[in-house]
């Protein structure tokens, strides 16, 4: 729909969101209590189309099966299977791999099919990779296996998130909510499902890992069961206007009369992802053409996706300063529980730090976002979330130093925990908001696909040099601190993202 049949103008090329935030800060309501907030909480959540909704449910049984397996992993491979501290690392890394670094397949095939075959193919590969992990008990089952539950989250997550994400875009533009606060909902809905999963695995472990990963691939046979039935079929839709990524709608902008304000924003749109909006419009009708040449035209079209990726330079500076957080965000699966087994002797305490991270998000996610991340530009957002990750980072450094044990030597983890957490609900819903004012709606899903694929690859040498750097004894002050130069370097990358911006100063949130 364009925004001109919504009755309201254009004051820019960034749009409604830019709008909706200016509007909502001029007619903020008085502060309520903590009742209230969560009110509004599950008024957003009731307030989103039912389709919506669904992604944020399947977000959350994703969740659930995920953790009640993969936090308990590095333990079960160092432990009962007795492989070596680089070996581990190793592995957890090529799970990462598998699964972000080949979200563009995913993504590509999402562009090309729909979500719906992708989520389903996901599923079945997952149930089988979890059942095979629960079994394997040599070096190279083990990472077949990981390989296997990986590359399953890559077929299915950008599916979901690609679909979140233009389902977001176009109900901020029927007159709904900002959408870095959809996309919050459906972080909170993964969150919640980050909470119950290692509570589960909690109790599953009384049994065995086994017992976890059949656990959690009967989670997956629910979500498949759901999907089949109730996930429409279907390719994505057509192009629905976006602030700067040159749909139809802003093409028209910028040539029928809308003023200096379109073209101005026509001209930043160019600036910022290296494609003119007139190249763009072509591309989008191109992709939505059907023929008698459908399978060349799909070729030509993925080509034309990949050259526009790799020439969008603030895309990807984007993906390498998003890289950086889920560096430092993987390291709750090797460098944290190695911090917890040096303060308290065992493991037992993850399950609990990781239920604190997830209730957190829960309870703050859409808070934090109404609060801060809708005032914020997502740029800033971003930056600012990365910064508060590092700060979680520096205490355990500084706190290494002290070496203590016990229930105390478990402030620095938990602080940990609470300031990456924070950070994530800062950076996560900015990153994916700034995706879409970046890349057109048709390339939604190979945008996702690549900017985690890129992440992938960082998070593989990232996870094996930590894992390196704790088996060769350093002290952990210093691996501690080196980690906390990581989503630093990431916020300094993601200062010089520059998207399309409002041409008046007063148009949108505050920089």
């Amino acid at each position: 729909m364009s925004p001109r049949l919504c009755g309201r103008p254009r004051s820019s090329s960034v749009g409604r969101g830019a709008e909706a935030s200016s509007e909502r800060g001029a007619e903020a309501p008085p502060r309520r209590g903590g009742i209230g907030r969560f009110g509004r909480s599950l008024g957003d959540v009731r307030g989103l189309p039912p389709f919506v909704r669904l992604l944020a449910w399947t977000q959350l049984a994703f969740n659930i099966g995920f953790f009640a397996v993969l936090p308990y992993l590095a333990e079960h491979l160092g432990g009962a299977l007795g492989m070596g501290g680089w070996l581990v690392g190793l592995v957890l890394g090529l799970r990462t791999f598998s699964q972000q670094g080949l979200f563009v397949v995913g993504g590509a095939l999402t562009d090309r099919f729909g979500p719906r075959p992708v989520v389903l193919a996901g599923c079945v590969l997952r149930i089988a990779g979890f059942v095979w992990l629960g079994y394997a008990r040599d070096t190279v089952q083990v990472i077949a296996a990981v390989v296997c539950v990986g590359f399953a989250a890559a077929l299915f997550s950008p599916a979901v998130e690609s679909e979140t994400a233009r389902q977001a875009v176009r109900f901020e533009a029927a007159g709904g909510h900002p959408r870095a606060r959809t996309l919050a909902v459906f972080s909170a809905a993964g969150q919640a499902g980050a909470f119950l999963g290692p509570l589960l695995g909690t109790l599953l472990l009384l049994a065995d890992f086994r017992t976890a990963c059949w656990a959690g691939a009967l989670v997956f046979v629910g979500v498949l069961v759901a999907h089949w039935r109730r996930m429409p079929a279907g390719r994505p839709g057509g192009s629905t206007p976006r602030p700067g990524t040159g749909g139809a709608d802003d093409a028209e902008g910028a040539g029928d009369g809308e003023g200096a304000e379109g073209a101005e924003g026509a001209k930043a749109a160019e600036r910022a992802t290296g494609t003119s909006v007139t190249q763009r419009t072509a591309d989008a009708k191109a992709t939505e053409g059907t023929g008698t040449t459908e399978a060349t035209g799909a070729t030509d079209a993925t080509g034309g996706v990949v050259r526009a990726t790799l020439c969008n330079g603030p895309f990807l500076l984007l993906c390498l300063a998003y890289s950086t957080y889920l560096v430092a965000y993987n390291q709750l699966y090797l460098a944290l529980p190695q911090e917890v087994v040096r303060a308290t002797g065992s493991q037992s305490a993850l399950g609990w730090l990781f239920a604190l991270s997830s209730l957190l998000v829960v309870v703050a996610q859409l808070p934090v976002t109404r609060a801060v991340g809708e005032r914020l530009r997502h740029r800033t957002a971003l930056c600012l979330g990365l910064g508060v990750v590092a700060l979680g980072f520096a205490v355990v450094a500084a706190a290494a130093p002290l070496g203590l044990t016990g229930p105390v030597g478990t402030v620095p983890a938990a602080l940990h925990v609470l300031l990456l957490t924070f950070g994530q609900m800062l950076a996560v819903p900015a990153t994916r908001a700034l995706v879409t004012e970046l890349v057109a709606e048709h390339r939604l899903g190979f945008s996702m696909g690549a900017l985690s694929s890129v992440s992938g690859l960082v998070v593989l040498g990232g996870s094996a040099a930590t894992g390196a750097l704790f088996g060769s004894g350093a002290a952990p002050a210093a691996v501690w601190a080196l980690l906390a130069c990581v989503p630093l370097l990431g916020a300094a990358l993601g200062r010089t993202v520059r998207p399309p911006r409002p041409a008046r100063a007063d148009a949108g949130p505050v920089d």
